[in-house]
């Protein structure tokens, strides 16, 4: 039995209590890979019908993925953490059929914030957007109730 306390075994419990109530990941058909402390790995496949005009994916979604990326990672220590900013440079395109993979990291936490940086690269490794979120912990509130 895993020890309750343990990191991992918290972070394990917010990405199953998370993700069973998260539809706009869910819907993106978005997966997590790996959740550890303060990381999280996602990806999501690039959809016909989320391409724009140009025949390129929107960066709307390419933007829902890191923050889901970033969501997860900020809440992986079951303190309920919420955006309070973000920003993103789009380095090249993604196309449809592509899979992209967002990687979190925690820069900083100090407190109730935080800062941490996703890296969304395709199947060929080329980085296609870089994004910076900066996070809020809700003071006494869990992500998922009775994590440990």
């Amino acid at each position: 039995m895993p020890d309750a306390l343990d990191p991992q075994h918290v972070a394990d419990r917010v990405r199953e209590g998370m993700l069973a109530n998260d539809r706009a990941t869910q819907g993106l058909g978005i997966r997590i890979d790996s959740l550890t402390p303060g990381a999280a790995i996602l990806v999501m496949s690039v959809r016909p019908d989320m391409l724009n005009g140009f025949d390129i994916c929107h960066g709307g979604f390419i933007t829902a993925l890191a923050d889901s990326a970033f969501a997860f990672s900020c809440n992986s220590r079951n303190a309920m953490t919420v955006a309070s900013g973000l920003s993103i440079d789009f380095l090249a395109p993604a196309r449809e059929g592509d899979v992209l993979t967002a990687r979190a990291v925690e820069v900083s936490l100090n407190g109730r914030t935080g800062v941490y940086d996703v890296n969304v690269s395709n199947q060929r490794g080329e980085r296609i957007a870089v994004f910076r979120g900066r996070s809020y912990a809700m003071k006494g509130r869990q992500t998922v109730p009775d994590a440990r």
